[in-house]
């Protein structure tokens, strides 16, 4: 199987990744290991995306995009299929992936799109608080500390903060939309609720690829 995954932050989208991974034995593909890949394996995109971030610079689409053709272009991905996470990002990337599956001859079968609320992600991403003295992690709601949660020996980051994070979470929206529209037309996406239960979200997820095998 060929898969896409997709989700706003906070959506479970990790943890279900690995989970298809380890069920289906499909090759998980996340952007930063293909560049840290391409980087140590000297590969030509690899060197060229290096070198916009030795000097510091985002590496630009076309960088990217070639380094993700070289990944799907290997032999593991032919003999097991992959999900791909994290990618494409915008719909610029969605269409040179479109290019690159069809330059290379493999068909995407699948997006597999886990949705949430965004106020409920709000309520997830921005439940996080660190203890002043120790810097241990807690989460308000999650996992708040055993001895109760007093406001003055915790802090939030601020890009943990309820602005920020809703924030975050519309910028993803306004990218992220089009890719689904787009594959949607296809026919290809699959929306699995995401407010649920982790094994239930994956016992949806399940069903859907069972189909596709």
């Amino acid at each position: 199987m060929n898969l896409l995954i997709m989700g706003l932050p906070g959506a479970g989208k990790g943890t279900q990744a690995a989970k298809i991974v380890e069920k289906f034995d499909v090759v998980h593909i996340s952007t930063g290991d293909m560049f840290r890949a391409a980087i140590a394996n000297q590969t030509e995109m690899g060197l060229l995306a290096k070198s916009y971030m030795d000097r510091g610079d985002l590496v630009p689409d076309e960088v990217t995009n070639g380094i993700v053709k070289e990944r799907l272009s290997q032999a593991d991905i032919r003999e097991k299929g992959f999900l791909l996470d994290g990618y494409p990002r915008t719909i610029d990337q969605a269409h040179a992936l479109d290019q690159s599956l069809k330059n290379i001859g493999i068909e995407l079968e699948g997006v597999i799109n886990i949705e949430i609320e965004p106020t409920k992600l709000v309520e997830r991403l921005s439940g996080r608080i660190i203890h002043r003295q120790t810097g241990e992690t807690f989460h308000k709601v999650f996992n708040p500390p055993a001895d109760g949660y007093d406001e003055k020996d915790y802090y939030q980051r601020e890009d943990d903060k309820p602005e920020s994070v809703a924030r975050r979470l519309e910028v993803n929206i306004a990218q992220g939309q089009p890719i689904i529209e787009h594959y949607r037309l296809a026919g290809l996406v699959h929306d699995i609720e995401g407010d649920q239960d982790i094994e239930v979200v994956f016992a949806d997820i399940e069903k859907v690829l069972s189909k596709l095998q």
